[in-house]
C-alpha cells in the first residue's frame, strides 16, 4: 500500500495579549471581571462536587441493550464506520456537559471519539425510504456519560450533507447538527474520507484508513463494549431540560482498522484540546438501527 501514514492535529490560536487587553479596563470593569470570576469558580466547583458525588453511581450497562417495547419512530442503517476514540482528562470535558450528567470512565479514565460513517434507507417506521433524501454522509463528536445509572453518548457536535436531516434532528432531537460537504470513496478495502463543515464554526476533517479483520464480539467489561456498545443518546434544549433518546441495534460486528492519514479540526472546533496520539479504531461494515423519540429525563 503505498500511501504515507501520519496524523496531523488542529490548533486554536488567539494573537490577544493579557497586556494589551488589560490596559483597556477601567477600575470599575476590573472590579466586575473579578466578581465575574469568582462567580465562575464557584460554579465549577459545584458542578466539579456534585460529579465526584455521582461518580459512584452503579452503571447498569447490560438492561439497556433490551428492545423497548414501544415502537420506534426511525429506521436506519449505519455503515463504513470507524470509532476513532483518545482518552482525555474529564476537567477538559465538565464545563461542556450538563451538569446533571456524570461523564462515564473507563478505568478510571473518559474518552472522546470522532465517527464518520455513511447512512441509507433512512426513514419513518412504516414508510419506504424516499430516493435522495434517505442516503447522506455525517461525522459525530462524542463522548460517554450516565444518568441513574443509564449509561449513554453525549454529542458535542454531529455534521451531515442533509440539510433536511440537520433541520429535522435540530428540532427533533435538540442535537447539534451542521451543514456540512462529506465525500466517501472506498478503493481497494481503503476508504477516504472528507468533510467541510459549511455552518460556524468551521471544522474540516481528512481520513484515510484500510479496513481490517473481523474481531470478536466486544464483550462487557472490555474497553471495546464500553466504547462501542451505547444504547441511549443524551440531548439538551435551549431551556436546559435534559433529554434521553433510545436506539436499539445488534451486537456491533467490529473489525480491525489501520489508520493511514488523519487531519482534523472536529474536536478543536466544539473547545477541545487536541487529543494525544493516534487513535484507537473499531471498524463496522453496516448494521441496522431502530430509534425512539425523545423523552424528558
Amino acid at each position: 500500500m503505498n500511501r504515507q501514514r501520519g496524523f496531523l492535529k488542529g490548533q486554536i490560536l488567539t494573537s490577544v495579549t493579557v497586556k494589551d487587553y488589560f490596559t483597556r479596563i477601567t477600575f470599575r470593569e476590573g472590579l466586575e471581571m473579578t466578581k465575574k470570576v469568582g462567580r465562575s469558580s464557584s460554579k465549577k466547583s459545584s458542578n466539579a462536587k456534585k460529579s465526584e458525588a455521582n461518580a459512584d453511581e452503579v452503571v447498569d450497562r447490560l438492561s439497556i441493550r433490551e428492545r423497548p417495547d414501544s415502537l420506534p419512530i426511525m429506521h436506519q442503517n449505519w455503515g463504513k464506520l470507524i470509532f476513532m476514540h483518545w482518552p482525555i482528562e474529564q476537567e477538559a470535558l465538565r464545563e461542556l456537559i450538563p451538569e446533571r450528567l456524570t461523564i462515564d470512565t473507563f478505568e478510571g479514565e473518559a474518552w472522546i471519539g470522532i465517527t464518520p460513517f455513511t447512512m441509507w434507507g433512512v426513514r419513518p417506521t412504516f414508510t419506504p425510504p424516499v430516493p435522495f433524501l434517505s442516503e447522506l454522509h455525517e461525522t459525530n463528536v462524542r463522548t460517554y456519560v450516565h444518568l441513574d445509572g443509564v449509561p449513554g453518548v453525549w454529542f458535542f457536535s454531529l455534521d451531515a450533507n442533509s440539510s433536511l436531516a440537520v433541520m429535522g434532528a435540530r428540532t427533533l432531537f435538540h442535537l447539534p447538527y451542521y451543514n456540512a460537504e462529506i465525500e466517501l470513496k472506498e478503493t481497494d478495502g481503503v476508504i477516504d474520507y472528507t468533510l467541510s463543515r459549511t455552518d460556524e464554526p468551521h471544522a474540516e476533517l481528512e481520513t484515510s484508513w484500510a479496513i481490517g479483520e473481523p474481531l470478536p464480539e466486544a464483550e462487557p467489561g472490555s474497553l471495546a463494549f464500553f466504547l462501542t456498545e451505547r444504547y441511549c443518546l443524551y440531548a439538551e434544549d435551549s431551556s436546559g431540560r435534559l433529554y434521553r433518546s433510545r436506539i436499539h441495534h445488534a451486537p456491533w460486528p467490529l473489525q480491525e482498522a489501520e489508520l493511514i492519514s488523519l487531519r482534523s479540526t472536529m474536536i478543536e472546533s466544539d473547545g477541545l484540546p487536541t487529543p494525544a496520539g493516534e487513535p484507537l479504531l473499531h471498524y463496522a461494515e453496516k448494521l441496522a438501527v431502530d430509534i425512539w423519540p425523545i423523552k424528558e429525563v
